[in-house]
């Protein structure tokens, strides 16, 4: 839902270094060693990081605490940075972002955080990102350098003239949209929102594994410093970007509407059959421009599968009682949300941000489990909305998933992942059958995903068996769903190519990864034309 987004803290003359590398792995005779190149994320290696209670315990911890995890979390990115060559930038960002979170978590050395700041802006690839990333964190630290170094216990004086000055810096046109996002997140930003998300992320693997891998342990650096700088520095932020707005925004005009093909409803149009295939439609919102199938088939707008891959019936998955009654109120939550992340004012978004502010971790962690339940029953409903915009000909025909968004996701199991890798053949079949000419598949799966779940229900002796188990799953997954797509050429896919800020090919994303004649992979852009800071990409988007 919000994602937000180290340096070692011993600082060595060029001597020590030397002495100090003849006894590293990967100096030969006294010369470096090639480092191994990294072509997929599937090529890094696999850590385990302890974790001694609860995610909010160690998130809450005081600062010896919680260096006392971190400290090997900042070693092994350093030895990844040494011996691997990682060419993939949205890797490389994350681990020197994990150096400056530990270093600003740590106070070491503020000197040698600033220059990681500055390789991870030289590492960005979208233009805004280049001027704005971790600008906070820049001025946090040139605010303590400025006091004399070392841990504050709040934030530092300079801190809001430091910021004012970055920012009062930056081209509006070039970064406007960025900060306007910035200032409308800091309204639901507090502690107990990246503690409560955190928890609802990771304290399921923590309860079973007593310990996260790397990219769990990069998740709490940031939720750690996220906590010390951004809702330690709040207010300040909050009233320079207030100023920096009101003094510079100017709305650019929307590109959109000179784009909109609306076609004219009196027309004699011939119908088109376009597929959803995503969490099932709610079909009174489209009357008169559904799919009917022939009489006798089970489904009468499409076909649908339940958990594990099975056919079972209905346009959306079945609501248990409370989550019928909570229905409607996350329904404004959810349009709240969306302005928050789009820096829209609108009275969803305030009182969006006044129930996040009120609630406790523990609250926030069953928020937002339920969040994710209800977020995917509206899915699909969401997205045949944008497929039937301005378009009277379309006939809308699902394929119904039924998404596991339990937490934690159900066991993959050999059986469990071949019953689902099934359902793709079965899917595109269905369409295959009933003559679908479109179908959009707003969805993706990566091998990072199988790692997690068995992490999450304690399956694997440790990390390097759940990624070969992860690896197994997964090729069955991405043969079967490569497979379903190629057998249908006649049918246009289109998918899109993730919301992770990541090179799809280099996650191994599925299926936006893929290069097929009949599949388009999508990014995103904003009202400007311009690319999104969340949006994944590569060389086939």
């Amino acid at each position: 839902m919000f994602q937000a987004r180290l340096f070692s803290a011993v600082g060595r003359r060029a001597s020590v270094l030397a002495f100090v590398a003849s006894f590293l792995p990967g100096v030969v005779g006294g010369q470096v060693a090639p480092r191994k190149r990294v072509q997929t994320e599937a090529d890094l290696p696999r850590f385990n990081y302890p974790v001694t209670g609860t995610v909010p315990q160690l998130l809450l911890a005081d600062t010896p605490t919680f260096l006392t995890f971190a400290t090997p979390v900042v070693a092994d990115v350093d030895r990844l940075l040494r011996e691997y060559q990682i060419d993939d930038h949205a890797t490389l960002r994350g681990l020197l972002e994990t150096k400056l979170r530990y270093a600003i978590i740590s106070g070491a050395d503020d000197k040698a955080a600033l220059v990681t700041l500055r390789e991870i802006r030289a590492s960005e690839d979208k233009a805004s990102a280049k001027l704005t990333s971790n600008l906070g964190e820049e001025a946090f630290l040139e605010a303590r350098l400025a006091a004399g170094g070392g841990v504050t216990a709040t934030c530092p004086e300079r801190y809001e003239a430091e910021y004012r000055k970055l920012t009062e810096a930056l081209p509006w046109d070039g970064v406007g949209g960025d900060l306007k996002r910035v200032k409308s997140f800091l309204g639901v930003q507090g502690t107990n929102l990246f503690v409560g998300v955190s928890d609802s992320e990771l304290g399921p693997g923590v309860s079973k594994v007593h310990a996260v891998d790397l990219a769990g342990a990069e998740r709490l650096l940031d939720a750690r410093e996220m906590i010390e700088v951004s809702v330690g520095c709040k207010e300040a932020t909050t009233r320079v970007l207030t100023a920096y707005v009101a003094a510079h925004d100017v709305m650019k005009p929307s590109i959109w509407e000179a784009r909109e093909a609306v076609l004219p409803a009196a027309a004699k149009l011939t119908p088109v059959t376009v597929g959803i295939w995503d969490s099932g439609i709610d079909t009174s919102l489209f009357a008169g421009r559904m799919f009917t199938t022939e009489p006798g088939e089970d489904d009468p707008h499409g076909i649908a599968f339940d958990v594990r891959g099975g056919k079972t019936h209905g346009e959306l998955i079945p609501l248990t009682p409370q989550q019928a009654r909570d229905y409607p109120a996350l329904v404004k939550d959810m349009q709240g949300i969306g302005d928050v992340q789009n820096s829209v004012d609108s009275d969803a978004a305030t009182a969006v941000k006044m129930k996040l502010a009120g609630m406790k971790p523990a609250e926030m962690r069953a928020y937002f489990d339920e969040e994710s339940i209800l977020g995917g029953y509206a899915h699909g409903t969401h997205v045949a909305g944008i497929a039937a915009q301005g378009n009277p000909a379309v006939r809308l025909a699902y394929a119904r998933m039924t998404y596991d968004n339990g937490n934690p996701h159900l066991a993959p199991t050999e059986d469990f992942v071949r019953q689902q890798s099934t359902m793709y053949g079965a899917a595109v079949q269905w369409f295959h059958e009933h003559k679908v000419r479109v179908v959009n598949m707003s969805w993706w799966d990566r091998p990072s995903n199988y790692e997690k779940d068995l992490a999450d229900n304690g399956i694997g002796k440790d990390v390097a068996e759940r990624k070969q188990l992860a690896r197994h799953y997964f090729e069955m997954e991405r043969s079967a769903m490569l497979a379903a797509l190629k057998s249908a050429p006649e049918i246009l896919f289109v998918t899109i190519a993730g919301n992770n800020n990541t090179d799809n090919a280099f996650e191994e994303t599925i299926p936006s990864s893929f290069r097929l004649p009949n599949l388009i992979v999508t990014g995103a852009v904003d009202q400007t034309g311009d690319e999104t800071s969340f949006t994944s990409y590569g060389e086939n988007v």
